[in-house]
């Protein structure tokens, strides 16, 4: 999402809009500043497969919550449908996907 600029008479306006949307815009494109986030998600001691609903690849993944002490960790490559967590014990996370 790209900051938006309106057309005006004014050359002021139009330089701020300029100078505000080239110091935002990297700001907005980046894909932690608009994650997935998937609640409940309960983890068995092991290999776990989640559909990570982004309909494309993710570029990274964290914990947000967790009910237990556990070690999460990805272990397959990221793909455009699913995210392959392996868990040291069962938990209920949730996790924020971008």
């Amino acid at each position: 999402m790209a900051l938006p600029t309106f057309k005006d008479p004014n050359t002021n306006l139009m330089l701020m809009q300029s100078s505000w949307a080239s110091q935002l815009n990297p700001v907005l494109k980046n894909p932690l500043t608009n994650p997935t986030l998937l609640s409940g998600i309960s983890l068995v001691s092991g290999t776990n497969v989640i559909n990570h609903h982004l309909g494309s690849t993710p570029v990274g993944w964290f914990i947000t919550d967790t009910n237990a002490a556990a070690t999460i960790y990805r272990s397959q490559p990221f793909n455009s449908t699913t995210l392959t967590l392996t868990s040291s014990a069962p938990c209920v996370v949730s996790l924020a996907v971008f």
